[in-house]
């Protein structure tokens, strides 16, 4: 009987052992959704705003959840009731209220979903909680932030001040882009190339710049919509990512100088003249 109680034991082991072996240390055998539930996720958010830049309040909320490999999980287009249909003379004011009528059309496709300012914040943050996430990302976060931050206030008469949970980070693409994509030599040429310089003789560096750069697609025109600009700031975030190199992520209002004072030192060097010195019709960089 024993002896019948050890085959049983051993085979029991032996079993254990070939289903261990199964199961790789990698995370090559995990099932995909497995994986996915593993990986840190991000949101990448646009808005566009009406009254002054000083006291944008926003109309068109946009985001995406995502994470370091371009996964996309969940992505949503809000256009805000209170100001898009309440604030009809406010509206008027906007950067793109040329737009509205393509906004009415997108409504009535379904592309956009029509919310309150409130119902927005809320689903946002029960987005933020279903997927852990602590780090949000806008190309120029400074603007997105203040606007949903001040829209928030103006809504609820200050009753509520922040649009993010207490300690949720604030990253800038566009100070990342500043710093890994517009101080490249390439970009230079290309730029220089194309007249990608302000009045004032500094590169540009918005996200449309960023995502013609990155794509060789000269012509593309930014849509200035929420959830479309979401789109490539998503690719130019991971862009600066995939770079590897050391990169400050948080708020810099004056990131856009980065690239010319990288390319002033540039100047200064050998190989400037090997690589810029036939560039003879390229605007002057101040």
């Amino acid at each position: 009987m024993q002896y019948y109680i050890l085959l049983f034991l051993l085979a029991c082991d032996i079993l254990i052992l070939s289903v261990r072996e199964e199961v790789p240390a990698n995370k090559k055998g995990f099932d995909r959704m497995e994986q996915l539930n593993r990986r840190k996720k991000m949101m990448v958010l646009d808005i566009e705003t009406l009254n002054s830049t000083d006291d944008a309040l926003s109309y068109d909320v946009g985001f995406a959840v995502t994470d370091k490999k371009g996964h996309i999980y969940e992505e949503h287009s809000f256009i805000i009731y209170d100001m898009f249909f309440e604030e009809k003379e406010l509206m008027q004011s906007a950067y793109y209220a040329k737009k509205i009528p393509e906004y009415l059309d997108g409504i009535k496709k379904g592309n956009h979903k029509v919310v309150t300012f409130m119902t927005a914040w809320k689903l946002i943050r029960k987005v933020m909680e279903k997927y852990d996430i602590k780090e949000v990302y806008a190309y120029n976060a400074a603007f997105d932030y203040g606007g949903l931050n001040r829209t928030l206030r103006y809504i609820t008469k200050s009753k509520y001040r922040w649009f993010f949970p207490y300690g949720t980070k604030v990253f800038c693409i566009w100070h990342m882009a500043c710093q890994v994509l517009f101080t490249q030599k390439t970009f230079w040429k290309v730029a220089l190339a194309n007249g990608w310089v302000t009045k004032s003789g500094n590169f540009q560096t918005s996200a449309e710049i960023a995502y013609r750069y990155m794509t060789g697609n000269k012509d593309f025109d930014e849509e200035h919509k929420g959830l479309d600009d979401v789109r490539i700031e998503v690719q130019i975030l991971l862009k600066c990512i995939r770079q590897h190199k050391k990169m400050n992520p948080w708020i810099n209002r004056s990131c856009w100088r980065i690239p010319t004072q990288e390319y002033k030192k540039f100047q200064q060097t050998k190989l400037y003249e090997e690589l810029f010195g036939n560039m003879v019709d390229s605007p002057e960089i101040m």
